[in-house]
């Protein structure tokens, strides 16, 4: 939904056509040799980094030494994907979350050398969340909703008894959004709507809370500084795009920062405040910029090629700064930058080195007009050997949210394809982040219509292109955009020859009547922006929702679907799929018992996307696919 998630999936597109030579063509298996990470944590000495890879097939702890590369494994789960967190200072000692199975209710764990876990937030239905460690480090912060299964209070615990204190009671919907390192200042953020929320300052020494936004914007606050005087946060007050702004505590003063004519992502400060990062979301992708906070001069980084900087942190001596760095062609690396000596080393090589980069295809930005003559951006894939006398199949990806955006960045789902032939348009319709606020309250209440449309036009855009096929065209995009697949497969029925569903809503009714009890601060943004289940919002909500019209689909589709999906449900697949079914249209139907929303394991990718290839083949392509044997290979 309209919101920032880890597992909000960044899914993209490319293009490379130097040459017409058919590029060597990789195996499912091969893709997913890949490897994932994520983290990037730096020990007490500086010498390793802790991060979370995917190497062993499911997500496990792993540390890198920063001096030569070398990577050890420090967890084995073969059942639960373990995710890093950090080091507990002044110990080896290692915190990482997990859930169960894909369904979200994350839990904090303490991992000791000795190989010995101790789940620290142990309730059944316990979500927990880390917030940080306090300046002197006795201390870790984080969010739980145990005592309210709706809302988030925070807690701390004493490193190494860590036995939980409640420092700040939730009760009325807030969302815990910053915390001063001495625990004195917490910002606050309550939802409005999906584009608008409200910014509070709350000072729990005497409990006085302060407004600092106004009403209409977005803020989202990025921390405190190290003497707790100045808060800093992002907005779009005053213009199009979020920029950065300080608020001084003592005067009540607020003062820019940093603007540009693109949103401000992420920013954060070095240990002793010496210097700031900030990364700028230029048309969907990440571009960092550093500057020495005493006098804001901009300093030198190193250059990376088609680099989308997912993340970035410095270490506490201020010496290193951790870069997690991903291109259209590669999955995320990380580097380690030497702010003294301006040295940039490359620690990981993620891409499965079977699989040579120039087969692969860089990202393409592209723009469209839609029915009513809005400009939409896309992010495009053109098959190598495409060609006027080699036209090739294609597809309209759509992202995930409401509100989410497809970036410049690797898709290993969409390389395969590509790489199989199949032309990709990953469309950024009205409603998608990234390209201001007007932009992203476009699809207010408006869903399955206007969308909808954006995305057809994109259909449009692939067919004007003389190296396309033009009757072989398909829609395939996961949770809000397997929703608008299947908004597409029924409400527009002669468009798209095939449509790919992964965990899309289908039955709007249910999803929002079935939100998770801990998005309950957040319920009434989601109401605000799709309708209210429970009013007169319901009509409009039934007929946007493919379920109640799944007779008007005429052409073939694939839906995949995680059991413990606690956003979308399973049954929402289940009725859709038999609803479909009914037409004898046909239909192709994957759950996976151990996946929730987005799919994790190895495993279960490699299989279900093998599948998708496999359907788009037949369908979509109109291949004989009758031989097992070559189709599983590939």
């Amino acid at each position: 939904m309209k919101k920032i998630n880890f597992l909000l999936f960044l899914l993209v597109a490319g293009l490379y056509a130097q040459d017409q030579e058919k590029p060597k063509e990789y195996s499912i298996e091969q893709f997913y040799e890949n490897t994932r990470i994520g983290g990037g944590s730096f020990s007490d000495d500086e010498t390793k980094l802790l991060i979370s890879s995917d190497k062993s097939g499911i997500f496990n702890l792993y540390e890198i030494n920063i001096e030569d590369g070398t990577q050890t494994a420090v967890t084995n789960s073969e059942k639960e994907s373990y995710f890093a967190v950090d080091y507990v200072p002044g110990s080896d000692d290692i915190l990482y979350s997990a859930d169960k199975g894909g369904n979200e209710i994350d839990h904090l764990y303490i991992y000791k050398p000795d190989g010995t876990s101790k789940d620290l937030t142990p309730g059944e239905n316990e979500k927990a969340s880390f917030a940080g460690w306090s300046k002197d480090n006795q201390y870790m912060y984080y969010l739980s909703n145990k005592r309210n299964p709706q809302f988030f209070d925070l807690y701390r615990m004493k490193v190494g008894t860590w036995e939980p204190e409640l420092l700040y009671k939730n009760n009325e919907g807030y969302t815990v959004a910053g915390i001063s390192e001495s625990g004195k200042y917490l910002a606050l953020t309550k939802s409005i709507s999906t584009s608008e929320n409200k910014l509070f300052l709350l000072n729990r020494d005497n409990d006085a809370m302060k407004e600092i936004s106004e009403p209409g914007f977005s803020y989202s606050p990025t921390g405190f500084n190290q003497d707790e005087t100045e808060l800093y946060y992002t907005t779009n007050q005053g213009g199009e795009f979020s920029r950065l702004m300080s608020f001084e505590i003592g005067s009540n003063k607020s003062e820019v920062l940093y603007e540009t004519n693109w949103d401000v992502m992420y920013s954060s400060l070095s240990e002793n405040d010496t210097y700031r990062v900030i990364a700028i979301n230029e048309d969907g992708t990440n571009k960092l910029i550093m500057w020495e906070n005493a006098t804001r001069e901009p300093m030198e980084l190193p250059d990376i090629k088609d680099g989308n900087i997912v993340s970035a942190g410095f270490s506490e001596s201020e010496d290193l700064l951790r870069l997690t760095v991903g291109t259209s062609k590669t999955p995320n690396n990380i580097y380690v930058y030497k702010l003294k000596s301006k040295k940039l080393k490359k620690l990981t090589n993620t891409l499965n080195p079977e699989i040579d980069p120039h087969d692969l295809v860089s990202a393409e930005v592209v723009r469209y007009e839609s029915f009513d003559g809005l400009e939409i951006p896309a992010i495009y894939y053109k098959p190598i050997n495409a060609s006027e006398n080699n036209k090739v199949p294609a597809l309209v990806w759509v992202h995930g949210g409401p509100g989410g955006q497809s970036r410049v960045g690797y898709s290993a789902l969409i390389q395969y394809l590509v790489n199989h032939g199949y032309a990709v348009l990953a469309v950024n319709n009205r409603g998608s982040s990234g390209y201001g606020a007007s932009f992203y309250k476009m699809d207010d209440k408006n869903h399955g219509e206007k969308d909808l449309q954006d995305v057809i036009y994109g259909k449009k855009w692939l067919t004007s292109q003389d190296y396309i096929n033009k009757d072989q065209i398909g829609i395939i995009g996961g949770s809000y955009g397997g929703y608008m697949t299947m908004a597409a497969m029924t409400f527009e029925p002669e468009e798209f020859e095939v449509g790919v569903n992964i965990f899309g809503v289908t039955n709007w009714l249910r999803t929002l009547r079935s939100i998770p009890p801990y998005w309950e601060a957040f319920k009434n943004a989601l109401y605000e922006e799709l309708g209210d289940p429970n009013t007169s919002d319901s009509i409009r909500l039934k007929k946007i929702s493919p379920l109640f019209h799944a007779e008007n689909v005429k052409n073939p589709i694939m839906v995949l679907q995680g059991a413990n999906d606690p956003r979308v449900l399973q049954v929402e697949s289940d009725e859709i799929v038999e609803a479909v079914k009914a037409n004898n249209v046909p239909v192709e139907y994957m759950i996976f018992p151990d996946e929730g929303h987005g799919f994790i394991k190895k495993e279960n990718e490699i299989k279900g996307y093998r599948q998708i290839r496999i359907f788009l083949d037949k369908y979509l392509k109109n291949e004989d696919v009758t031989m097992p044997e070559k189709a599983l290979k590939n």
